[in-house]
């Protein structure tokens, strides 16, 4: 069978390998010039089923309301004229309770641990090489009862197979010696042992590659404007360069697939999450980290790449808006001083946003939607990059009706929860 997959994201990447190797003819398009260059290229590597969490929780809506008030937040809403964020919004708000944030989450946690074990098994047969660590990640919090909170939450995780450790001050120090010579003190931190770190812009150019060797073709520089239907199935895509012809679409462009969708009047629960990253050089390695992690006070997360360190932090919801200015980076960059002294030379940083497609519950849709050859693999928020192998898999099985190795209807395009108006995509 014939595929087209509509984005060269990691996900999109991983998605034709999956494919290409069950004995399809796999065409990828995007409209960037390289592989993964976007979001994925703008995320900070952990991959972290450790932090598996939903977004939308019995707190989410008080952190919403500050944020509006104009005070500064890890998830920040600027007042505008918006229907679809208030249409998502609204959905949102209807998944913050306990036992949604409970379901929501164990669903992210199952994607996100089958699918390190799939990246796992890829990266040793294909023999890829993108910086990955599985030396854990440290979740790091500056007050006793922030860490007290983070446990009760954290037994969810561990009751469900995640191995994590409670540390005092002096482990963390044991645990990433560069926190030594920082000036923030931690009341204590989370240390997920099976959590690691990677690059994904590395891996998916390597993985691309290997497609390359199997058949598969990249369109790249090619943008999809959108979708022809007869109402039952998609009959093409139509690009800058033409139209493309297939008998099945995959939709994996990020936060972008909402936009596609909307040509043939689908209104998908995917909204951009604007997130900013710096890279920058390490100058001193002593002083700079080995061990990924989160300071779940600032929500500033990190990798370290050889020798460049990977910062991000912020999630905005400001629509498809990529600007950025200084101003957006000073907190990533006192938190790095804070955490860091003398790590990297701030000189050389390079300065990206991302745009982070989440859904109001949190898992990412993937599958089969409304019409006969249109899959779905998209809206995976924050832990796109940990989710990225096994979603893959996943649709790769749908596509030839085999049974997923775990549930996917968690994640089906088609859920009534997700489309409360009973049009599912």
């Amino acid at each position: 069978m014939k595929v087209a997959v509509l984005g060269a994201g990691v996900v999109g990447v991983a998605t034709a390998h999956a494919l290409v190797e069950r004995g399809h003819e796999v065409h990828v398009y995007d409209r960037r010039s390289e592989v993964a260059s976007d979001t994925s290229a703008s995320t900070a590597g952990l991959i972290a089923p450790g932090h598996s969490y939903a977004w939308a929780s019995p707190s989410a809506p008080t952190m919403l309301v500050r944020s509006l008030l104009g005070a500064s937040t890890s998830i920040r809403v600027r007042p505008r004229a918006d229907a679809e964020l208030a249409r998502w919004g609204v959905r949102f708000l209807r998944e913050c309770t306990a036992s949604r944030a409970r379901s929501n989450t164990l669903a992210k946690l199952r994607l996100a641990r089958y699918s390190q074990q799939m990246m796992d098994e890829l990266t040793a047969r294909e023999n890829l090489e993108y910086c990955q660590t599985r030396n854990g990640v440290l979740y790091l919090y500056r007050e006793e009862a922030e860490l007290e909170h983070a446990q009760v939450n954290s037994q969810l995780l561990r009751d469900h197979g995640q191995q994590q450790d409670v540390l005092g001050p002096e482990e963390i120090a044991a645990a990433e010696p560069a926190l030594r010579h920082g000036t923030a003190t931690f009341a204590g931190a989370i240390h997920d042992r099976t959590d690691g770190t990677g690059d994904p812009h590395r891996f998916s150019v390597g993985l691309a590659e290997e497609c390359g060797r199997l058949g598969v073709r990249f369109h790249l520089g090619t943008s999809v404007m959108r979708l022809e239907t007869d109402g039952a199935a998609i009959t093409s895509a139509v690009t800058d360069r033409g139209d493309i012809r297939a008998d099945a679409f995959v939709l994996a462009a990020g936060a972008a697939s909402a936009l596609v969708a909307r040509s043939v009047g689908l209104r998908l629960p995917v909204y951009p999450a604007k997130g900013y990253t710096l890279t920058a050089t390490v100058k001193d390695p002593e002083r700079a980290p080995v061990v990924g992690g989160i300071d779940e006070k600032t929500l500033v997360a990190w990798s370290r790449f050889g020798d460049e360190l990977r910062m991000s932090a912020t999630a905005e919801f400001v629509g498809y808006d990529r600007s950025h200015s200084p101003a957006d980076y000073a907190g990533i960059v006192d938190a790095g001083n804070e955490l860091f002294p003398g790590a990297v030379d701030w000189d050389t940083a390079r300065y990206r946003t991302g745009l982070r497609p989440m859904t109001p519950d949190g898992p990412p849709m993937i599958g089969l939607g409304r019409h006969d050859n249109l899959y779905f693999n998209t809206g995976h928020g924050h832990v796109g990059w940990t989710m990225a192998v096994g979603s893959a898999r996943i649709l790769a099985d749908l596509v030839d009706e085999r049974r997923p190795d775990i549930d996917p209807s968690p994640y089906s395009p088609i859920s009534s929860r997700r489309h409360p108006s009973g049009r599912g995509a």
